[in-house]
């Protein structure tokens, strides 16, 4: 019987145990992780099962890294997220946000788009820290998703986005996240990928300020090739400002709805 243990491929007896495998292959673990769920009592292993063995602090060899940080994962999932092409339009709040997720899960390739500096004030919502100030916003974010996952492709590109380069930079991807401020730069860039790419489907981002309910923020599907998530109503503005919650459940969203998407997961 084939099974996968710690992601190499492995022929054992029928009826054999994930606590006999265990013992057989990594004694000392602490943890039992099976088809991305961790066991407490034992299981009899069935055909193409996933069993990931972990010592508690030890540091893994690299080849084994990867197996390990996506031990978690639902079985089949990470096959198809190594494979995917993200963009991320803008690395504030919600993009920096997105782009750690989604380097957490495993999205093979990542490109990253800001032309911009990180100032003091990003710092109450946005995924950067105090050394990273004045530091280009794609350079710095590149940093730390190197030491999240250094298995994935990460393509930082310092540019203002506008129209005449919108084809060039997104008609390769598969999904491109829209992260920008302010709503006439969040409809030029859904408006001109939809008009100048046919492959790509675009998530995008409305109304996320202030400290209003979790519960308002929603993802929900325009079209075939267009996702929306927000409340679609607070808009940051004065006496109204945007903070790290609201910012991050609507990245969460997003990012959740970017995942969903590579897995042909087309309903919100």
């Amino acid at each position: 019987m084939r099974v996968l243990v710690n992601e190499n491929e492995m022929f054992v007896d029928d009826k054999i145990t994930a606590f006999a495998v265990k013992e057989n292959v990594k004694k000392d673990a602490d943890i039992i992780i099976l088809n991305g769920f961790p066991i407490k009592e034992d299981y009899e292993l069935k055909e193409g099962d996933k069993v990931t063995l972990i010592k508690r602090g030890e540091i893994p060899k690299k080849e084994e890294l990867e197996a390990l940080m996506v031990s978690r994962h639902t079985p089949k999932v990470h096959e198809k997220v190594k494979k995917a092409r993200v963009a991320i339009a803008g690395l504030g709040g919600l993009g920096s946000t997105v782009a750690l997720a989604l380097g957490r899960i495993g999205v093979g390739y990542l490109k990253i788009i800001d032309f911009d500096v990180v100032e003091p004030s990003n710092l109450n919502r946005q995924q950067y820290f105090i050394k990273h100030i004045g530091m280009k916003k794609c350079d710095a974010l590149k940093d730390i998703l190197s030491e999240i996952n250094p298995f994935i492709e990460v393509e930082n590109i310092d540019i203002c986005i506008n129209d005449n380069n919108i084809k060039g930079l997104f008609e390769d991807m598969d999904i491109v996240i829209e992260a920008f401020d302010g709503p006439e730069n969040k409809a030029m860039i859904v408006r001109e990928v939809l008009l100048q790419t046919e492959k790509p489907k675009i998530i995008s981002a409305s109304g996320m300020a202030g400290y209003y309910s979790n519960n308002l923020i929603v993802s929900k599907r325009v079209n075939s090739r267009l996702y929306m998530c927000g409340d679609f109503e607070n808009a940051a503005k004065i006496n109204e400002g945007l903070m790290a919650p609201r910012v991050g459940i609507a990245a969460c969203h997003e990012a959740n709805m970017a995942l969903r998407l590579i897995l042909d997961e087309n309903d919100v």
